[in-house]
């Protein structure tokens, strides 16, 4: 799971800064409208991933949480390099939920990983108490 939240976020970061790299191309007013992003959170719509996950990336725990780790630092840094800029015009269409403008990607990769984290405390939650206890 760590390497799909990997793997999104950079794929986010990339198409972000490339859309950033031209002029912003104008969007009709009806297809700014996406489904919102509570929705990804509350998770009563389940989906499988569009992008499936290389099993080349797959780690020790230890190595996927610094890669993570990686992967935000170079997301606050985009968003420190990009605070002068008014990234609302800027917008990327999403397979689900629609035309995202940046900042709603970057609301995205928060939203994605609030998913997992209660997708995994559901998994964790069928688990028997002996397996659990093994992570603490």
């Amino acid at each position: 799971m760590i390497g799909h939240l990997i793997t999104i976020e950079r794929a986010i970061i990339s198409r972000t800064d490339k859309v950033l790299g031209k002029p912003p191309k104008e969007v009709p007013f009806f297809k700014r409208f996406h489904v919102p992003m509570a929705v990804v959170e509350s998770r009563l719509i389940r989906r499988k991933t569009p992008i499936p996950l290389d099993p080349g990336i797959v780690h020790e725990k230890e190595e996927m949480l610094a890669e993570l780790r990686q992967v935000r630092e170079r997301t606050l840094a985009f968003v420190e390099e990009t605070m002068e800029r008014d990234l609302s015009k800027y917008r990327m269409p999403h397979p689900f939920l629609g035309s995202l403008n940046a900042y709603e990607w970057f609301q995205m990769i928060a939203s994605h990983e609030i998913r997992h984290t209660k997708q995994m405390r559901e998994i964790a939650g069928t688990l028997p108490k002996s397996v659990t206890s093994l992570e603490k």
